[in-house]
């Protein structure tokens, strides 16, 4: 079976050479046989990869020891379903699963692209092969999955302990599906550029797969946020690490891609913005490939410290980018303009945000690059931390998210700013009245706590604000009211959920960082400290045995007024002895939006033992603000105007009369 999937792989190899050059060749000298090529070869590619992928597995089930990859990363004695995510728990697996979703994206083109101009499609299959033939070399040179080691070991060294939970099936695969699907995006822009032929039926075609690459990214983020966050029993959901960054600059760029393809949709402006815009933001995607296979940066998210693969990426970066970039440097004096507009609307209104976006993804561009940079020409290490990053980031994203709200709710071409304004009363209202609150209960302490309060307030009624006007409050019978707000756009919900998301997140940002609280004590067994209110006590240490782990588990108690228990909380220290690792198990208490967080360190003799707590208030609405701009990207896709494969043929009327008799 391991022989199966490494032959499949190399087979998959050849076909994405014939994707990249014969349906390229056939659109050239439009030729249709030769385009039509395309298509069936993307699937077959597709299929391949995914025999690949059930191969290594499959292995990984089985615990083959004999296959490197399995022996690094797996163990007889482990969990089943940690040996299925560590699959793709370790740097080959991971490309395998890559260049997996790579191929599924082009099959899905292949498939649902039949509305597309032929060339057009064929085009933007050849450039997703290129693609898939750089990264299937760089996996066969390099990263190969299905080397064999002979003899055979007995046992393996056991997956890494801070890998072995839930969320490695879930963060991975939601991110690639997140960076990779920006490919499509990239494949179309290159594709558009090659035939020299861009316009509002293009943007179209591409605002879908944006949407859904969109979506997959913020999933992931948030997804991988809330995984450090309770794995981890440091407290915190976001570092400005190296490689979280590296997820989050195409986030910001894909998240401005979007609002430009709308623009450009709609009016057929801001062409040069959509094209550039896609093709930086599957360049972001490829730079955190880079990051975190190369070794240039020491990060607990880093896969691989080979200088070797490093390079051969750095090769596939110059490739992609440097090539796209000098295809649209050619291309550029040639596109039109578009649509005029005027500042003041909503393609002024998008445009602004686009710019903030662009300037806060090279911000933390910057910021996350610049160590690198010093090193390389001085030998100097540097660090930019969070410091930098709150005082440069923070600054340019108050302005943008003090204009979300106007967006929806002015006209094309020309808006008026005042009116917008008069309609958003009762949002601005709530938002100071909440600051007021805010600032009441802070003493006044912090300003900035009070603002953001604001802030997020104003966004959550903002995108309330927008369907209530758009079905007609106020201005029409409630029966009429009703109707029209169940008729609306699906888009328009998506775009009001995905403005709450985002107020929501905000929310839970300013509570968790400005009103919690945090203690750090020695306690007894017996011994009970107050936690904003609510008593905790700790009852003592017991022993745990797990399938391939030993395990220190501290119980918690919390108390009501009256000393009864009405909750209970556990947190450990769990020893790995394959690896010989310590992990951190926090103790989670979720009451509302808000948690009760406990992470236990050294225990001494006398049976006291150092904890850690933190009272986070509205922690919840960091994630769940994440999945409720999900659920607006996912509403958005179900609009009819915007289904992957739009647009289609209208079809002829039933019992139509024929062209002939009408004449």
């Amino acid at each position: 079976m391991v022989e199966i999937g490494h032959f499949a792989l190399v087979l998959a190899l050849a076909l994405s050479l014939v994707q990249t050059t014969i349906p390229l060749i056939g659109a050239r000298i439009h030729n249709e046989r030769m385009m039509a090529v395309a298509a069936p070869v993307a699937l077959t590619g597709l299929a391949l990869t995914a025999l690949s992928f059930v191969a290594l597995m499959v292995a990984y089930a089985r615990s083959d020891f004999s296959v490197q990859t399995v022996w690094e990363n797996s163990h007889s004695l482990q969990p089943f379903l940690f040996k299925i995510t560590g699959v793709w728990g370790n740097h080959e697996g991971s490309m395998l699963l890559w260049v997996l979703i790579l191929t599924f994206f082009g099959g899905l083109v292949a498939l649902f692209g039949n509305n597309l101009p032929p060339t057009l499609k064929a085009n933007v299959l050849a450039v997703q092969g290129a693609i898939g033939a750089a990264f299937f070399l760089f996996i066969l040179a390099t990263s190969n999955p299905f080397t064999r080691i002979s003899p055979a070991p007995i046992e393996g060294r056991d997956l890494n302990p801070v890998l072995q939970d839930i969320g490695l099936a879930v963060h991975p695969p939601l991110l690639y599906l997140g960076y990779v699907g920006f490919s499509i995006c990239f494949a179309f822009s290159v594709a558009a550029l090659i035939e020299g032929r861009i316009d509002a039926a293009w943007a179209r075609w591409v605002r879908p797969w944006t949407l859904v690459a969109w979506v997959f990214l913020t999933g992931g983020i948030a997804m991988g946020s809330y995984w450090a966050y309770y794995e981890l029993g440091w407290g915190g959901f976001w570092f400005w690490d190296p490689v979280e960054n590296a997820s989050f600059m195409p986030w910001l760029a894909g998240t401005a891609l979007l609002h430009s393809a709308i623009v450009m949709e709609k009016r057929s402006a801001l062409k040069i913005w959509t094209l550039l815009l896609a093709i930086l933001t599957f360049s972001l995607s490829l730079l955190g490939t880079f990051l975190v296979r190369s070794g240039v940066l020491t990060s607990v998210h880093a896969f691989a410290t080979d200088p070797a693969r490093g390079v051969f990426i750095l090769g596939i970066l110059l490739l992609f980018i440097g090539g796209s970039l000098a295809l649209f440097a050619l291309r550029a004096s040639s596109l039109t303009q578009g649509g005029l507009f005027q500042p003041i609307s909503r393609e002024g209104a998008l445009v602004l945000n686009n710019l903030f976006l662009t300037t806060a993804t090279a911000t933390v561009f910057i910021g996350t690059l610049y160590p690198l940079f010093i090193e390389a020409v001085s030998g100097d290490k540097i660090s930019v931390g969070a410091p930098f990053f709150d005082l440069t980031f923070i600054p340019l994203m108050m302005p943008l998210l003090l204009i979300v709200p106007f967006g929806p709710l002015l006209a094309w071409k020309r808006g008026d700013a005042w009116a917008v304004a008069q309609r958003l009363m009762f949002a601005f209202a709530v938002a100071l009245l909440a600051a007021l609150v805010a600032g009441f209960l802070i003493d006044g302490s912090s300003a900035l706590a009070a603002f953001g309060t604001g802030l997020a307030f104003w966004l959550i009624c903002g995108a309330l604000t927008d369907l209530a006007i758009k079905a007609g409050f106020g201005n029409v019978s409630p029966a009429v009211m009703v109707r029209r707000f169940a008729g609306l756009p699906r888009s328009v919900f998506g775009t009001a959920l995905a403005h709450l998301g985002l107020g929501l997140t905000v929310l839970g940002l300013v509570g968790t960082l400005c009103f919690g609280v945090e203690h750090i004590l020695t306690m007894k067994p017996g011994q009970t400290v107050d936690m904003s209110g609510k008593l905790v006590r700790f009852d003592g240490l017991a022993g745990y045995k797990g399938p391939n782990f030993d395990e220190e588990r501290a119980h918690f108690s919390l108390l009501n007024s009256d000393k009864g228990v009405v909750g209970e909380i556990y947190s450990a220290k769990r020893l790995y002895p394959v690896r010989q690792t310590t992990t951190t198990e926090a103790g989670i208490k979720t009451m509302g939006f808000s948690q009760l967080y406990i992470s236990i360190g050294d225990d001494a003799a006398d049976g006291a033992v150092v904890v850690r707590l933190w009272w986070k208030p509205l922690v919840i609405l960091i994630w769940g603000g994440g999945l409720v701009m999900m659920a607006g990207g996912i509403m958005s896709l179900m609009d009819r105007r915007l289904r992957v494969g739009a647009p289609s043929r209208r079809r002829k009327p039933v019992g139509a009369a024929p062209a002939t008799d009408v004449a």
